[in-house]
């Protein structure tokens, strides 16, 4: 069993954190101990959200204590310029900061699990590709990736990297401090924007957008099937850092709970799979998941 000083010195690795109190440490030395248990000699699917990339200092927008939010639809892209000028601006900025972070122990765990013959790999529901960048081979974008682009018109993919550079030669005001104010759930006004430039597609001048899933768009149809297989080949399926607000999520739970394996949810705060969990950890993603891989690794 992981002793205290190793919970802690993991927990000491969140941007966020304060040290874990001994009392709090030994409990979750304990749930570790029993989701180790649960995992050892049987095959493991990973389902990740926005939980496990916190500590690499991309906020949560869903979790306990995030801000109320709005999220764009697809619908609303699409329907005006004006979405739209918001929508690229405000990811712009976001962009900056995915493109910055980099992976926290709780990412390198996971890899490292893969590695081990642990895990078949993990889906997550992030966009921020901080899973391949620590090192995990078989991963699933459920969602996505923000580091592409798509043109919703010709199909044309480009590096976000490429993009990025278009705006800002396009709105270099936008990158001069306190010049776009940004909401606590990383939006913009839309008052603010009336000069910027939306970057438009190279080939055929269509509409772009990052080659992620929006509110109001489904999952890929083959995407879902990949990550599926990865729970059905599975016997214990491990949510890290979700709320499973998020139907497809729920989906993936559901697929494990009627096969009757194990799940073992490791976020802080309720999630919508707390009822159908064999095992809730509610406990911060790094610590938590840098324990597993110690026990089960040795």
């Amino acid at each position: 069993m992981p002793d205290d000083a190793t919970v802690q010195r993991a927990a000491g690795q969140r941007n966020d954190a304060v040290p874990t109190p001994p009392g709090q440490a030994t409990k979750l030395a304990a749930q570790i101990e029993a989701a180790v248990s649960l995992i050892r000699g049987r095959r493991l699917a990973v389902l990740t959200g926005a939980g496990v990339s916190t500590d690499s200092g991309i906020p949560d927008y869903r979790g306990e204590g995030a801000p109320a939010r709005s999220p764009m639809t697809f619908s609303q892209f699409l329907e005006s310029e004006a979405y739209r000028r918001r929508y690229w601006a405000g990811s712009h900025l976001g962009w900056r900061a995915f493109s910055a972070a980099s992976p926290n122990p709780g990412h390198d765990a996971l890899a490292r699990l893969e590695a081990g013959g642990v895990s078949n790999g993990v889906i997550t529901q992030n966009v921020d590709g901080l899973h391949l960048r620590a090192g995990s081979a078989h991963v699933v974008d459920l969602h996505g990736s923000m580091d592409r682009v798509r043109c919703l018109d010709c199909g044309q993919f480009f590096a976000r990297t490429a993009i990025a550079e278009t705006i800002v030669a396009a709105n270099p005001w936008l990158e001069q401090p306190g010049s776009v104010e940004l909401g606590p759930d990383g939006d913009v006004a839309p008052g603010q924007l009336a000069h910027f430039t939306i970057p438009q597609c190279t080939v055929c001048g269509g509409t772009l957008k990052p080659d992620v899933v929006f509110f109001g768009e489904f999952v890929p149809v083959e995407r879902f099937a990949e990550a599926r297989a990865l729970v059905q080949s599975a016997d214990v399926l491990l949510v890290a850092g979700s709320s499973l607000v998020v139907n497809s999520g729920v989906r993936l739970l559901e697929a494990a709970h009627r096969r009757k394996a194990p799940v073992i949810i490791v976020n802080r705060g309720v999630t919508k799979g707390d009822g159908r969990a064999a095992l809730k950890i509610d406990a911060g993603t790094t610590p938590t998941l840098v324990g597993l891989a110690e026990r089960l690794l040795t």
